[in-house]
Order: structure tokens, then sequence, then C-alpha cells
């Protein structure tokens, strides 16, 4: 289902003043990839590009195309192994944050 301009727009805005907010976001997305739910956690990164650098940026970022950008974090997107990991790292990067994968993944600054 697709979200609401006012809910987008309520998100980013979050995001935009509250950096554990956008963490929580981000921790979210690789979540759900960790724990092999594709569809989601592709979703979820994007909800996070859309909240943070956008489409754009990132695109500038990675020498890739936006809009096969998008097309990758849909949910019937198929990214190859390198260019997700690709958008994690620059997201990483973007964020000032480190990943440490234990019981309890954390993001931390």
């Amino acid at each position: 289902m697709p979200l609401t301009k006012s809910f987008k727009d309520t998100v980013k805005a979050r995001a935009g003043r509250d950096p554990e907010f956008r963490a929580g976001l981000f921790r979210e997305a690789l979540e759900a990839l960790l724990d092999n739910d594709l569809e989601t956690g592709k979703i979820l990164l994007r909800d996070y590009v859309n909240a943070t650098a956008g489409f754009e940026a990132l695109g500038r970022g990675l020498n890739k195309n936006p809009k096969s950008l998008m097309r990758m974090l849909s949910g019937k997107g198929n990214p190859r192994a390198e260019n997700l990991l690709a958008i994690i790292a620059w997201l990483k990067r973007r964020e000032g944050v480190s990943l440490t994968v234990t019981r309890d993944m954390k993001l931390s600054a």
C-alpha cells in the first residue's frame, strides 16, 4: 500500500530533526534484510532514503541512475548483492554510523 503524502512528509520532518529516529529507520531496514525478509528490508530502506538523502544524492554518490536505485528498492525490485551492499555502505557513511551485528544489532555514531 503506498504511503500518503502527509505520512511521508511527517517521517521526513522527524528524520530531519531526530538522529535517533533516523538510526532507528536504518536499523529496522537492516534487521529485516538480515532476517531474510528481503521485500520488507528493501521497502524500509527505500523509505529511509526518501526520508534522508533522497535518491538523487544516492545516485550521485554511487554513480547510478536514481530511478534504477528506486526500482531496486521497490517491493518487486531485485538488486544484486553488490548494489544492495553499496547502497548500505553509502548510507552508513552518510549517516556516520558503524554497524555491529550481535544478538541485538546496534548502530552507533
